[in-house]
Order: structure tokens, then sequence, then C-alpha cells
């Protein structure tokens, strides 16, 4: 059974940095696509970025693009987030999720979900 378990999130200042990794076990992880995903207070989950099984798509939310970039280390089961320029209408819970694609995990299209990670920015 799959099970994504993300990490890397905390408290920081508006500007500031912050990376978020997903680690995937007990399944093929190389032939699937991620993605990150969040849920602000009082919001939906939204969507915030997806990478192809092979790094060679990626598609972000237009709130992020420019300032997040989303990763991922095949051999390591790994799916990152580098977060810069971080603003406070970024805090949210950030979840991990994998799918068939990319452009599906853009859609909704969710296979699994991580626990989530909080990420918190000070004005």
């Amino acid at each position: 059974q799959v099970q994504l378990v993300e990490s890397g999130g905390g408290l920081v200042q508006a500007g500031g940095s912050l990376e978020l990794s997903c680690v995937a076990s007990g399944g093929v992880f190389d032939i699937a696509a991620m993605g990150w995903f969040r849920q602000g207070p009082g919001k939906e989950r939204e969507f915030v970025a997806s990478i192809s099984w092979n790094g060679g798509h990626t598609y972000y939310a237009d709130s992020v693009k420019g300032r997040f970039t989303i990763s991922r280390d095949n051999a390591k089961n790994t799916v990152y987030l580098q977060m810069n320029s971080l603003k406070p209408e970024d805090t949210a819970v950030y979840y991990c999720a994998d799918g068939p694609t990319a452009w599906g995990l853009q859609q909704n299209s969710v296979d699994r979900w991580g626990q989530g990670t909080q990420v918190t920015v000070s004005s």
C-alpha cells in the first residue's frame, strides 16, 4: 500500500523560504505523477503544483508561479516543493498527492493523499 509522508513545514516570516518534502513508500514511485495541494484556514483544498513521472512536465497554480518550484528525485522516492518569497496568504496545510498524470492532478484527479504539513507565514 502506497504511503505519502510530508515534512518540512513550519513557521516563517513573509519573504522567507521553505522546502517541503514528500517521501513515498510501498509502491512504484517512478511511474506516478506527483503533486502538492494546500488548504488554508476556512478555504477549500486547492491545487499548487504537479510534476510528471520523469519530471518533464510541471504545472503550477497562478498564485505560486515564479515563487514555487516542484521537483522530484526518483532514486529517493521523494518529491519536493521549494517555496520562495512566501506571503501570509500561503499559510495552509500542504498535502502531497499522487495520480496518473501531472495534468490530471491539476484537475484534482488524485489517487492518494499524504497527511499534510502545516506552513505558517507571518507578516
